[in-house]
């Protein structure tokens, strides 16, 4: 599973479901012990009991993970098994943790990837938004890469365009023109112009091949129809 993840990416995602118990429920949650995660003897300050927490309808809240028999049905004592069906989101923001984050659960995570369900577009006025993942913890999600867009360029690349204009790229939607004017996006085909100094011809070969038929509008088509979103001009958090 490759884990080197960026915003725009388009995942499929999926969680095997696995058996477990309830461990308590509310008009808002109800409580499963998680199968996958422990509890961190050295984590302090954290207090996590090894349960997770699932909204019910009434919570107005969205979490990936399911249950069978769903949440509507469960009480204490209960087994039930836990996972995620099979599920398309798209990578709004990367964080990388050296050393490992530490969170009260091991294993600890050396990074998170927030995403946002298909037909979820990001909205910088919500101060909380999607899920959260950590490929290669404990959970065994299988994520599949379904389309990344501009999979050719690296962020931080500089090109030229068909129409002379020089532009960085930062990230799938949020390029940088030069020379500041419109449209805001680039006409292809594209030359590579730097690579963390002079590209390669390998590399420089590889970006005028892809960019030699079609354009930004069918980068922006392809994602769109995987995602039915709006696209994040900001480029997220590459970090």
């Amino acid at each position: 599973m490759n884990h080197d993840h960026r915003p725009g990416d388009v995942l499929s995602l999926e969680c095997p479901f696995t058996e477990t118990v309830v461990t308590g429920a509310d008009r808002f949650h109800v409580s499963v012990r998680c199968p996958w995660l422990t509890v961190d003897p050295q984590a302090e300050g954290f207090g996590w009991n090894g349960a997770r927490a699932l909204p019910t309808p009434e919570s107005r809240e969205w979490d990936m993970f399911r249950t069978h028999p769903p949440v509507t049905e469960l009480r204490p004592g209960d087994t039930c098994r836990i996972g995620i069906p099979a599920t398309v989101m798209h990578v709004q923001a990367v964080h990388h943790f050296d050393p490992p984050l530490v969170t009260g659960m091991l294993p600890r995570p050396a990074s998170y990837v927030e995403v946002l369900p298909q037909g979820e577009s990001h909205d910088p006025r919500l101060p909380e938004q999607g899920h959260t993942i950590s490929p290669g913890r404990g959970e065994p999600i299988r994520i599949e890469l379904l389309f990344r867009p501009y999979a050719f360029l690296e962020p931080g690349d500089e090109v030229a365009d068909g129409d002379g204009r020089a532009w960085r790229f930062d990230a799938a939607w949020c390029w940088h023109a030069f020379d500041g004017g419109q449209p805001s996006a680039p006409a292809w085909p594209l030359a590579l112009l730097s690579r963390r100094g002079d590209p390669s011809a390998v590399d420089a070969a590889a970006v005028a091949g892809a960019t030699a038929d079609g354009g930004h509008a069918d980068e922006l088509r392809r994602w769109t129809e995987l995602t039915h979103a709006r696209p994040d001009t900001t480029g997220g958090d590459p970090a």
